[in-house]
């Protein structure tokens, strides 16, 4: 008794102590980086300004007009197909009001000058009467997006935050027609969604991964980053893959000239890649996969079932003076029936002793 006593202890410590440790695992610090909320503003990112003022205040905020003016022309050309030089030109007051917000990429402020590289956002709600238009309508199935990092010979997608995960999380969706799903990174997150399971192509392994996130296929957005030395140039090749089989939709090729310069060069990266998978989806190529999710909506109509087809018998009939038999089914012929073998008649001139009684 004292010994079972024993091993049940012991099993039940082990068991806590591989529950902590799971647990530790799960509950990582150094993971999940939530996505921005994806509204519906317009964005405007990467536009230079270089201007001067009377002081380094002076010179912020006539940086900040000169790139709300330079920001609309841009959005206005982007979204007509029209060149910018086309684009009106309204009033400072006008855009005050149609621009809800500034992101600071980058910026340098002097005594009198101001350079910067900044982003904007604009109310789709104002803008929108402006640029005649009202929102996307046609937009994909809902699609997981796993963003895999890969340096020297480590991959890794949400086992640990990363830049690459930070360039998807602060990429705004509502300008794209892909439904994206967006992971965090917490939970059970990086034990599901890791850079193993991009490789995996069981499809009832992913049947179940994509219910818990309410997705009908995977995107794998693949990048690989050489180091030329730490905080040197680096190189990012960027690959689009999609469905559990990760075919390759696109690659293409970024570099930046220093450390300092690499999430620009992911948000960069992010963007021409939603533009590849963008394409696929007008051409046709990123359908839901029949053998991981089959939603009613996706699946095509059912031909109707063939008319059952039964024998009418009109009974006889006369074409043409001469009757014709029934239509209908052919009955079965008959055979006539069997002609009875006879049998042969006695012999009575058969000697005594011979005969059918004799033989007994």
């Amino acid at each position: 008794m004292r010994k079972s006593f024993l091993l049940v202890g012991t099993a039940a410590l082990l068991i806590a102590g591989d529950t902590s440790l799971l647990r530790a695992q799960l509950d990582g610090s150094d993971r999940g980086i939530p996505p921005v909320d994806s509204t519906s503003n317009f964005e405007v990112t990467g536009i230079q300004v270089d201007v001067n003022g009377r002081n380094a205040n002076d010179a912020r905020q006539e940086g900040w007009k000169a790139a709300q003016r330079a920001g609309f022309k841009k959005l206005w050309a982007r979204t007509t197909g029209r060149p910018e030089s086309e684009a009106p030109n309204l009033s400072d007051a006008v855009l005050n009001q149609i621009v809800s917000a500034v992101i600071v990429e980058d910026e340098q402020i002097g005594e009198r000058r101001y350079i910067a590289r900044l982003g904007l956002l604009f109310d789709r709600a104002r803008t929108g009467e402006m640029l005649g238009v009202s929102g996307i309508v046609r937009r994909s199935a809902p699609l997981l997006v796993i963003p895999v990092m890969r340096t020297g010979s480590t991959g890794y997608a949400l086992e640990f935050r990363s830049p690459w995960q930070a360039a998807w999380a602060q990429f705004r969706t509502s300008q794209s027609v892909i439904d994206y799903i967006r992971p965090v990174g917490t939970g059970a997150d990086p034990l599901l969604l890791n850079a193993a399971q991009a490789g995996r192509r069981s499809r009832g392994w992913w049947r179940a991964v994509l219910d818990q996130y309410s997705a009908s296929d995977v995107l794998i957005a693949e990048m690989q980053l050489s180091r030329a030395w730490p905080g040197g140039p680096a190189i990012g090749r960027f690959t689009a893959r999609y469905g559990p089989d990760a075919e390759i939709i696109g690659t293409f090729e970024l570099r930046a000239d220093s450390g300092d310069q690499i999430p620009q060069m992911m948000a960069e990266g992010v963007q021409r890649m939603d533009a590849l998978y963008t394409q696929a989806f007008n051409a046709g190529l990123l359908r839901p996969n029949p053998t991981l999710v089959t939603p009613r909506q996706f699946l095509p109509t059912p031909p109707p079932p063939p008319p059952e087809v039964t024998p009418v018998d009109v009974g006889p009939a006369e074409e043409d003076g001469v009757e014709v038999p029934a239509r209908g089914l052919p009955s079965e012929p008959q055979l006539p029936p069997p002609t009875p073998t006879p049998r042969p008649a006695p012999n009575n001139d058969a000697p005594p002793g011979f005969g059918p009684r004799a033989l007994r």
